[in-house]
């Protein structure tokens, strides 16, 4: 087998020249190399390929089978080493065909990859998304390994490691059906917590959250009737019953078959942060990417 060690650049050039030219003189002249140089270079690569590889000729140099086999392949690796060195290109959207993947929340897809797949398919209309579930303890292996590009989560528990922005600060409302009798005005705190409230358990199960810690503080309690572990489904129990819900003012604030009312308990909002990895922070498509996506999730 062949060491590469044995091959630098410059006899890999030489030798795609004199497979071009058929001719020591113009491969030199092709390289910029002197004429003794090339035949050097020649004498090298004979010894590695253990083949002459060019033969005197009637009209210049005559290629070896084993030349013309080395021919394409070393056009194409070469060229490939080329696109690999240059410098990197400006990205532009309207020709991009880009695919990306985003982690995200039932949350996060309607308040941050909602909002911008209208301004991306109009400005890269060729490029993909590929909404996948959101898991924060795979996010760092996920984004280091490359099968994600971005990931939306609050900025209070984004995993150490990756680059992190913040998007947009949320805070809580109270909201229910429209024409919710409870709900014609912002409710006492008695009476809100007479009410019978829906509570989204991202992990499953739990009928407690920021809402009952801000409660606790102060003595009170309320009726958690429903617990459900997804935004979306909490919405569309919000909109056929008569449960409410602390809930997240983007997620609420465009429905017009829900009610939203301030409620008269102070909880605690979050920050939405977009999170990536080192290795696609300086690349000009994911740069352009995080931008639009600031841009689109700014607060209205």
């Amino acid at each position: 087998m062949i060491n590469l060690r044995r091959l630098d650049m410059n006899l890999l050039l030489t030798l795609d020249a004199l497979l071009a030219e058929h001719n020591v003189t113009r491969a030199a002249e092709r390289l910029g190399f002197s004429q003794p140089s090339i035949s050097v270079h020649l004498a090298k690569l004979r010894h590695v390929f253990n083949d002459p590889l060019l033969l005197p000729g009637p009209r210049g140099m005559r290629p070896t089978a084993r030349a013309d086999e080395l021919r394409e392949p070393l056009r194409e690796a070469l060229a490939a080493l080329e696109r690999a060195v240059l410098p990197t290109q400006p990205f532009d959207p309207s020709t991009a065909t880009n695919t990306w993947r985003m982690a995200a929340s039932d949350y996060a897809e309607s308040t941050i990859v909602l909002p911008t797949l209208g301004p991306l398919r109009k400005a890269a209309p060729d490029t993909r998304v590929a909404v996948l579930p959101l898991s924060i303890p795979l996010v760092v292996s996920r984004a280091e390994q490359g099968t994600i590009d971005l990931a939306f989560h609050t900025t209070a528990d984004s995993p150490a490691g990756l680059h992190r922005r913040t998007l947009f600060d949320e805070r809580y409302v109270l909201a229910g059906r429209a024409g919710h009798p409870k709900l014609k005005r912002r409710p006492t705190i008695a009476q809100f917590c007479k009410l019978e409230h829906v509570l989204v358990s991202t992990y499953g199960g739990s009928f407690h959250g920021v809402t009952d810690d801000a409660l606790a503080a102060a003595g009170l309690t309320r009726r958690v009737a429903l617990s459900v572990p997804h935004f979306l489904f909490m919405r569309s129990v919000l909109a056929q019953t008569d449960l409410v819900a602390m809930v997240p003012w983007r997620l609420v604030r465009n429905e017009p078959g829900l009610t939203v009312v301030e409620a008269p308990v102070d909880v605690p909002g979050y920050e939405m942060a977009m999170l990536w990895h080192d290795r696609c922070h300086r690349d000009p498509s994911h740069v352009w990417l995080r931008e639009l996506i600031a841009t689109s999730t700014a607060t209205p």
